[in-house]
């Protein structure tokens, strides 16, 4: 007897390197031509913070697009790192440039989670003016939830300490949203129940702010079977799959006119094809592997000991990998040299580095594995430095050196650049260059003039919104400078333009 055909779905895994933070997502092509697009938010159950990647959306018709939410090692809600919401515009940047790649428009566009995933959908689906959002118990005070119950996350989003401002501010960016009537016309479908603990706090206060929006539902889930915030979720699953099918054939259930099906299994497939492969991790490249020259495969080192060098010829760039977490990106040198150490000591223990070369096309060789274990105790100063480098590097660790940091003249910090095209000016006495990093990503740098002088534009358009930029200054024998904060926003909207199209 044959055997019935898999019900899998062919996962495309990939990394959008182009914002301020690299997003890591995981894509599916629609079934039957299907023209929409479900954006999947994860939750802090998710061990690999792919939410919904189990194969309970196999039935869904409709593409697919999981974002991770793992930014330097960190959860975020999708939305900052210490109140720097370039972190946000890195996601809502990938969202954008997936959806433009299948020609849709935002009226076509699922945005999906349940809990943390919840209010991420609900902010970015009302943020940015998305035609549906399911928000499953999802936490509108965020700042307040994190501080209670995820204080490393608090931490990582809010700053040292979780400082109240920014805790208040944090509770205040969902129900602002709700209170300002943007997005009346979406069809909002946000489940949750009386059984669920955080309903209380967290939900039944701000249900009374969408009155006046057109097509909310409130589905409220009341079962004696449910008695925790997880299980609300469960045992909606067949409900909520029906509801996101209904929104991908074109059938919101609302009153009014409304096309069935519309699906193309004939449209062309170009654009997406051809974004998935430009940020595909199994992009090929003619590059040879890179050689990691230190850490020693096997080897034993202090927790405050391990920086990496290596040699990749013809590259521009490794990136280094922990399971699956980004850990950093230094760029390569003319000679092919490179190096990098983490910015703090590593927990005890066995460790196993993956180490990728990428050339200027953005293809990539296979990941080259180190296994070292790290041990308690302070490492000798000798032993621990990252070796200089013939050439002044940008992705050197801070040595301590005297060397201060540049004055940065344009723009001024919190400056709204009226411009896609930021250009960056200042002065850095006695250094060769200065270099400019955001969300630990080194974005350039342009070498300092005899008086001191530096400019240097990125030769890109910058998305419209928050950004906040490091600009260090690195001397002729490799030591960089402490770093000066650049926060600005940037406001290029024209007429006709939507903030979808970056």
């Amino acid at each position: 007897m044959p055997k019935a055909p898999s019900q899998a779905r062919e996962l495309i895994d990939g990394i959008d390197t182009s914002g301020a933070y690299p997003v890591e997502y995981r894509f599916t092509h629609a079934k039957g031509g299907n023209r929409h697009l479900v954006v999947v938010f994860a939750n802090f159950g998710v061990t690999d913070d792919y939410g919904w990647s189990n194969g309970v959306l196999n039935p869904v018709r409709a593409n697919i697009l999981w974002i991770r939410d793992r930014f330097n090692g960190m959860r975020s809600y999708y939305l900052c790192e210490g109140m720097d919401f370039s972190l946000e515009q890195s996601v809502i940047g990938v969202i954008s440039r997936v959806m433009n790649a299948l020609d849709l428009t935002p009226d076509r566009v699922t945005l999906w989670g349940g809990s943390k995933g919840g209010s991420a959908a609900l902010y970015f689906g009302m943020r940015y003016g998305f035609g549906n959002i399911v928000s499953i118990v999802p936490q509108f005070l965020i700042g307040t939830y994190l501080k209670t119950v995820h204080p490393k996350t608090a931490r990582f989003m809010l700053g040292e300490g979780a400082p109240e401002q920014n805790v208040r501010a944090l509770d205040a960016i969902i129900p602002d949203l709700v209170r300002s009537g943007v997005a009346r016309q979406a069809n909002i479908y946000l489940l949750s129940s009386p059984q669920d603990e955080q309903y209380t706090e967290q939900v039944e206060p701000f249900i009374g702010l969408f009155q006046g929006y057109d097509n909310f539902n409130f589905i409220y889930s009341e079962s004696p079977y449910i008695t925790k915030h997880s299980e609300v979720t469960r045992r909606n699953v067949p409900f909520l799959m029906g509801l996101v099918n209904m929104l991908a054939d074109g059938l919101p259930p609302r009153l009014g006119t409304v096309r069935n099906g519309y699906e193309e299994p004939d449209r062309d497939t170009s654009a997406i094809a051809a974004y998935l492969s430009e940020t595909s991790r199994n992009k090929p490249s003619a590059l040879s592997l890179p050689v990691v020259t230190h850490p020693v495969p096997d080897s034993e080192l202090p927790t405050d000991g391990v920086y990496f060098t290596g040699i990749a010829p013809g590259a521009v760039r490794v990136s280094l990998w922990e399971h699956g977490k980004f850990l950093g990106s230094p760029s390569v040198a003319a000679d092919g040299t490179w190096s990098w150490k983490l910015s703090k000591p590593w927990s005890k223990g066995k460790h196993q580095v993956k180490v990728v070369a990428w050339d200027a096309a953005g293809g990539h060789t296979k990941g080259v594995l180190v296994p070292f274990t790290t041990v308690a105790g302070a490492a000798a100063a000798a032993g621990t430095a990252v070796p200089a480098q013939p050439t002044a590097r940008f992705d050197a660790a801070p040595t301590g050196g005297r060397l201060p940091a540049p004055a940065v003249q344009t723009p001024g910090a919190y400056e709204q650049v009226p411009t896609a095209v930021v250009r960056f000016t200042g002065l850095a006495q006695g250094a060769a260059q200065v270099g400019f990093r955001a969300g630990g990503t080194l974005l350039g740098g342009s070498p300092v003039a005899v008086d001191g002088r530096w400019a240097w534009d990125s030769g890109w358009p910058w998305q419209e919104g928050r950004h906040t930029v490091e600009v260090f200054a690195v001397d002729a024998a490799g030591n960089e400078s402490p770093a000066t904060l650049v926060p600005f926003a940037v406001a290029h909207t024209t007429a006709g333009a939507t903030p979808y199209g970056y």
